[in-house]
């Protein structure tokens, strides 16, 4: 008869050596599994994106699409790049300490960066704008919105990253 295993629970699912919950915080020390899992699957989709928007990247170099070369290594870019940080995030996760909203903050501001970033740059390239102000045509005024949502969640993400690194470092130590 085999070993019965242990559902994997945001406790028992952690192999670090530190406390699951540190005395004198509020908040875990690494991220719940469920979040840390979501950041690599939807970082994982959002590399996918990116790879498929090099086909029209490539079909533009070599002139069979009549498109701008810059726009679609840009869009073809930001998939790949956006979503390695929300892997490395996903991955990192068991160093990170943050309460349980600031975990759900940071999935979801890294999730709107990164979709926001895709779909803005892949809508820019399609419709040959590039977004750099609220202005007519409507999907130049599109691409605006969608990048302005993105910049603002990798904002929130990055500084949830660094308060996350911050926190786990302070636990440590005491």
């Amino acid at each position: 008869m085999a070993p019965t295993r242990e559902p994997a629970t945001r406790r028992n699912a952690r192999s670090s050596t530190l406390p699951r919950r540190h005395p004198l915080l509020l908040w875990s020390v690494a991220l719940n599994p469920r979040i840390r899992a979501s950041l690599v699957f939807h970082g994982a989709v959002v590399v996918m994106l990116g790879l498929l928007t090099g086909f029209p990247h490539a079909l533009v170099l070599t002139g069979q699409l009549v498109g701008e070369e810059r726009a679609w290594r840009m869009a073809h870019l930001e998939g790949l790049l956006n979503g390695m940080l929300m892997m490395l995030a996903g991955a990192a996760g068991g160093s990170l300490a943050l309460s349980v909203n600031q975990e759900r903050w940071l999935l979801w501001a890294l999730a709107a960066a990164a979709y926001g970033n895709v779909i803005a740059s892949v809508f820019g390239a399609s419709f040959g704008v590039r977004g750099l102000a609220l202005t007519a045509p409507s999907a130049n005024a599109l691409v605006n919105l969608l990048f302005w949502v993105a910049i603002g969640g990798a904002f929130v993400g990055v500084a949830l990253l660094i308060t996350g690194a911050a926190a786990a470092i302070r636990a440590e130590r005491s």
